[in-house]
């Protein structure tokens, strides 16, 4: 009998705990990355430097690069960087704009990258999308995963604490990407992969009902483990679709129309959220909210730092921030007075 099986994208190492950095130099000859450890290093601005100051005794022949923005220009100029020199692979040290940074580098170069976290606030660690500011908006770029990702907790437990609990936003907002994608295949046909399902509903439900939090490095872990899996899901469903639904069309629109107020993983929670108000799923958007609750993370649009009209214009926006994808706000299809009577309905759900 033949053995049917399909090959999955991965990282070839992954190591999650204290002191994690130390063994970066052990892992570029163990693992055959790297003979000499001649590698670019790119950092990104706090943590990223401390790093390198830390690692750059076992890794002689590196070269260092300083990440100082998430967009194409500074991408542009980390490639050219790789390919003036015959470098073995890329190291990103940093939070996930630095990560993003070197992904879309690493990729557009050929060489392997190795990733560096430092804070854990989306699931952008393993992801094979970047996302990168240009003239003119931001975008999601396709890229590579990284051959090999690293998460030190003692520099994720000096991280502020709100970009660490925003990724617990981010994992829990799979549930609500899965349904929206479910939801497409009903209406529209659209296949479902049950394997990146099973991936993306794991990282979820591993973070929605944990009664500890960011003091604990078991928590940590869990969280850092979630992400990577998030990003394994989109990798096996070779789209963001089993993370991204209606919840991160949400980010998008808000994160263009008022720029700064509220971080990603804090967006994509309050999103997620949101989308369940719409579904009028009451035991899944009680499970959300006191998840969110815990954690201390942001539920309503004031708690975002915006207001209800602004997050209601948000809405309304955000289909048009991916024409392509079809969640529960192109179903529902609402217009701008029900977009506001919903939004009001779900303030007084969460004030009651």
């Amino acid at each position: 009998m033949p053995l049917l099986a399909r090959m999955l994208a991965s990282p070839l190492f992954i190591d999650i705990g204290a002191g994690a950095v130390d063994g970066l130099a052990e892992l570029f000859t163990e693992r055959r990355i790297s003979a000499n450890g001649q590698v670019l290093v790119a950092v990104g601005p706090g943590q990223g430097q401390e790093i390198w100051d830390r690692v750059k005794g076992s890794l002689p022949l590196a070269g260092l690069f300083m990440v100082d923005g998430a967009n194409l220009a500074v991408a542009g100029d980390l490639q050219a960087a790789l390919q003036e020199r015959a470098y073995d692979a890329v190291v990103g040290i940093g939070g996930g704009r630095t990560l993003d940074v070197t992904k879309y580098a690493a990729t557009r170069a050929g060489v392997p990258m190795v990733a560096v976290a430092t804070n854990l606030a989306h699931d952008g660690i393993c992801s094979p999308v970047a996302s990168l500011e240009y003239r003119g908006g931001k975008g999601s770029f396709g890229v590579s995963m990284p051959l090999a990702v690293v998460v030190d907790l003692d520099y994720v437990r000096a991280a502020p604490p709100r970009m660490v609990r925003s990724g617990v936003g981010d994992a829990i907002s799979n549930l609500s990407a899965i349904e929206d994608w479910q939801l497409a295949h009903r209406e529209r046909g659209e296949p479902v992969d049950g394997l990146a399902v099973t991936f993306a509903r794991t990282a979820a439900e591993a973070m929605l009902h944990r009664e500890d939090g960011i003091a604990d490095d078991d928590f940590l872990i869990a969280l850092a483990e979630a992400l990577v899996l998030s990003g394994m899901a989109m990798s096996v469903a070779g789209t963001s679709r089993p993370c991204s639904g209606a919840c991160h069309e949400i980010i998008h629109a808000v994160e263009a129309l008022y720029p700064g107020t509220a971080n990603h993983g804090e967006l994509a929670g309050a999103g997620a959220l949101f989308a369940y108000h719409l579904r009028d799923n009451h035991k899944r958007f009680e499970q959300i909210a006191e998840c969110l609750r815990r954690h201390e993370l942001p539920l309503t649009p004031s708690d975002l730092g915006i207001t209800d009209e602004q997050f209601a214009a948000a809405v309304l926006q955000a289909p048009q921030t991916r024409p392509d994808r079809y969640t529960i706000l192109e179903h529902l299809d609402l217009d701008q007075d029900q977009v506001r009577a919903e939004v009001a309905s779900f303030v007084r759900a969460l004030d009651g």
